[in-house]
């Protein structure tokens, strides 16, 4: 769709997403395009994890593709689960000197939260989430 929406002239700001794009060929493909029509790159980060794949695509699209600073969204919440969280220094995001994409979640997060057997799954809040709210 990025491909028909940039070609019609339909958007002013491209917000790629990393989680529902194919992965990151099909991230550099749309950065391409939206290279072609001078349309900015502002990457999607509404999630946990999601500050950690976007730092990189901006990075690249930086790097590689634009030579332009992206804006970037910062969700802040649950970063205690992650091995490599964002960092952001003066209102920037730093880059990361660890390999990968920095979604690694911690072994002890995934004890707590994986459906339906994690330890927060059993525990009141997590049962009322399950069952619905006791009214």
């Amino acid at each position: 769709m990025f491909k028909q929406l940039l070609q019609a002239g339909s958007i002013d700001y491209c917000q790629i997403d990393a989680c529902r794009l194919g992965g990151v060929n099909e991230v550099m493909a749309v950065l391409l395009m939206a290279k072609k029509f001078n349309v900015p790159i502002v990457p999607h980060s509404g999630g946990i994890g999601l500050n950690e794949y976007t730092q990189h695509l901006a990075l690249i699209n930086y790097l590689c593709v634009s030579g332009e600073k992206s804006l970037l969204e910062h969700i802040n919440s649950f970063r205690e689960v992650l091995t490599h969280p964002v960092k952001t220094k003066n209102g920037h995001f730093v880059t990361p000197l660890e390999s990968g994409y920095s979604v690694q979640y911690k072994e002890e997060a995934l004890a707590q939260y994986k459906y339906p057997h994690g330890t927060f799954w059993q525990s009141e809040q997590g049962q009322e989430i399950i069952n619905g709210p006791h009214l």
